[in-house]
């Protein structure tokens, strides 16, 4: 749906472009190497077009493709038109690279285990966030197209107790999973109503980010949240963030790691409307 907006059309142009993305400057500077030899529990990525934010995805998307292939891979996005709670879909998507299935089981049977979470299909035809995901999934995963499965879930505005219990939940299923928790971080300037500082633009932009990706860091939500609320700052993922760390917390990951942080700034090198880019992973 948002091929040809967020990312190019075409197999051919989307795997150049995914291909530039791992080998910019500011990707991690080479493809994934084919030994898929690494425990994963999940990631933190963008979902901004990739001109801007895909050298990120690039360097959380190499950890996959170097890490143990699991059951499902469970993708947490934010609902920016600010309907539903906890929103599932259990149709198939589908990027330039194919279809990409949804194991209906495995998202039955959480819907079952936990009530908030229903199938409602309508909340992910106009969002981005978990879509643009897909076409890095697949490109990381080409040898395991045909047994490549998700489970999308939007989130919307729910309380820190749901998120905890929802994370406890899906972290506590039989099947082997890695989430894959899509947000950007913080939206500075008058262009998303968020002037904080004035100036120094990118120094504080990279000190408030930072700040709130050190708490992620060492897994504390409760701290995330509070610090992200005490800062009104505009992180559009941060409750599928809370809802990744407290599921990887229960898959057994004691620290995530920052594997890169730019934002869009350093892309266009103008800081008067700026978005934050961090790719983090839980292993």
């Amino acid at each position: 749906m948002f091929n040809g907006i967020f990312y190019e059309n075409g197999i051919a142009n989307l795997n150049k472009q995914i291909e530039q993305c791992f080998n910019s400057n500011l990707g991690p500077g080479d493809l994934p190497v084919s030994k898929r030899s690494k425990k994963l529990f999940g990631i933190i990525s963008p979902h901004a077009g990739y001109a801007y934010s895909g050298a990120c995805q690039a360097w959380a998307y190499k950890e996959i493709a170097e890490s143990e292939f699991p059951d499902v891979y469970v993708i947490l996005g934010t609902n920016h038109n600010g309907v539903g709670k906890f929103s599932a879909s259990l149709s198939n998507f589908e990027s330039p690279f194919g279809v990409v299935n949804v194991d209906e089981g495995f998202g039955k049977s959480l819907m079952n285990e936990f009530k908030l979470l229903k199938e409602q299909p309508r909340d992910h035809l106009k969002e981005h966030s978990i879509e643009v995901q897909l076409p890095f999934l697949q490109f990381v995963n080409k040898s395991r197209l045909s047994d490549l499965r998700i489970f999308p879930v939007l989130i919307g505005h729910v309380d820190y107790d749901d998120l905890k219990i929802f994370g406890e939940v899906l972290g506590s299923t039989d099947k082997k999973i890695v989430v894959i928790a899509s947000s950007d971080f913080t939206h500075y300037g008058p262009n998303y109503g968020y002037v904080p500082f004035v100036n120094d633009k990118k120094e504080n932009l990279y000190k408030l980010d930072n700040k709130m990706i050190e708490l992620i860091l060492n897994l504390d939500s409760k701290g995330f949240l509070e610090y992200k609320e005490k800062m009104d700052a505009t992180v559009c993922g941060a409750n599928a963030i809370i809802a990744a760390i407290e599921t990887v917390k229960v898959l057994g990951c004691k620290k995530g790691q920052l594997l890169k942080y730019y934002n869009s700034g350093d892309v266009t090198k103008d800081y008067e409307n700026a978005v934050g880019y961090g790719g983090v992973v839980f292993k």
